[in-house]
């Protein structure tokens, strides 16, 4: 089995979704390749960050009132010569009320998401989200390659401009492809480097970044940014922010014509 392969059934693995024989497999092979051992072990840390640092909201006790009344209401009463009838009559409107509910429940607790994400800054909440949900879904690549030569040309053929592609690999940064992603409801171009264990997305464009000129922490996440003569850089990662910040400085300093 070749890492290619099970790259889409390592979140389904770790979610413990996957069948008896498909797991055997990847168990199998994560304990011989270190590389996918690698990117397990990032899922894991992703997930219990999530867990452990976003924030979780309790149903109101209006809300909560009204579902354990649904849940008393006895059925009325019907003539014998239509039992099944009346029954799924019930039990369509009884699984509408609850559906109803459900619903409620969840844009209330979109509502305050959303009150959530406009009471900080909505530019570095929003990054943090893009970095997180492409990690999770597995489309935090669209284009693998380490060779900045094939990632510019695609990236320049899907935006408006064309945005540097530095070779940071003698710092220890290690390019492993891009993709593109929406910041502010504009389409990016968003580099991906990997630090050791540490995935970093870098979005790049040319109108500046309004965040704070000092790193911040977003949710157990460093995001940073950096001016440069063309092009403006916002990283995210999990990596110390200090470290995070100096790479951001260093990849705006490039020259423009990388």
């Amino acid at each position: 089995m070749y890492c290619h392969r099970i790259a889409g059934w390592l979140s389904p693995y770790t979610d413990g979704e996957l069948d008896g024989f498909r797991r055997w497999l990847i168990e199998r092979h994560v304990r011989a390749c270190a590389h996918c051992a690698a990117k397990h072990r990032e899922i894991l840390t992703m997930r219990e960050k999530l867990r452990t640092e976003l924030p979780y909201f309790r149903a109101p006790p209006q809300l909560q009132a009204r579902l354990a009344e649904l849940a008393r209401v006895t059925p009325p009463v019907v003539a014998a010569d239509q039992p099944h009838l009346a029954r799924d009559r019930w039990r369509w409107l009884t699984a509408g009320a609850l559906a109803g509910c459900a619903a409620t429940l969840v844009v209330l607790m979109a509502g305050n998401l959303v009150l959530n994400w406009r009471a900080q800054q909505n530019l570095a909440v929003e990054a943090v989200a893009n970095h997180v949900r492409a990690t999770l879904s597995e489309h935090l690549i669209e284009v693998a390659s380490s060779d900045q030569h094939t990632v510019k040309p695609w990236l320049s053929a899907r935006l408006d401009y064309s945005p540097p592609v530095p070779d940071m690999a003698s710092a220890g940064f290690t390019l492993v492809g891009a993709r593109l992603d929406t910041l502010e409801r504009q389409s990016v171009a968003t580099l991906v480097y990997r630090y050791r264990l540490h995935l970093i997305d870098v979005f790049v464009r040319p109108e500046p970044f309004d965040l704070p000129a000092a790193s911040q922490g977003i949710r157990g996440f460093n995001v940073a940014h950096a001016q440069g003569a063309q092009m403006n850089w916002l990283a995210v990662s999990d990596m110390n922010s200090d470290a995070l910040e100096a790479f951001v400085v260093q990849l705006a300093h490039q020259s423009p014509s990388l």
